[in-house]
């Protein structure tokens, strides 16, 4: 069987559109982007993150709008999260963060609320309202141990 030039360069570009279509499906499922998306960025300080990390999604009504951009202690030893949102977005100012986990042992996002005011968030706002994420440990722990509701409640 002979090798023409022509087989090896199909092969060849064949190979290629292989190599560039896995690296753009590894970039999708990290949630990495080569562009920055810019816009609103927001922060929302938490009590307790629970699985939280860099890079989760932040959704409104279940839509995608930005995701987690850091996670720093503040000086109360709280969890300080800053958002980096569509910069076309408009949340007013009574808006509230939650911290929500898809499925029961899925990832966990942070769930916007929007508020009812005129006024809306700009760059470097912080949520007025927020709600820490459930601790799953915790919840069964007091199950367990009886210190949760009973029917008397």
């Amino acid at each position: 069987m002979q090798t023409t030039s022509h087989r090896d360069l199909a092969v060849g570009f064949f190979v290629l559109a292989g190599l560039v279509l896995i690296a753009y499906m590894s970039l999708q499922v990290g949630g990495l982007s080569l562009r920055d998306p810019g816009g609103l960025v927001l922060f929302a300080t938490f009590d307790d993150i629970g699985g939280l990390s860099p890079r989760s999604s932040v959704r409104i009504g279940g839509v995608r709008v930005g995701r987690v951009e850091s996670i720093a202690l503040d000086e109360d030893l709280r969890a300080r999260v800053q958002l980096n949102l569509a910069g076309d977005l408009e949340l007013p100012v009574d808006s509230g963060a939650a911290i929500r986990t898809s499925g029961l042992l899925g990832d966990q996002f942070i769930a916007l609320e929007p508020g009812a005011e005129d006024e809306f968030l700009v760059t470097g706002e912080d949520f007025s309202f927020t709600e820490s994420a459930m601790n799953l440990d915790k919840l069964i722990g007091s199950v367990v141990h009886g210190d949760g509701l009973s029917a008397a409640d």
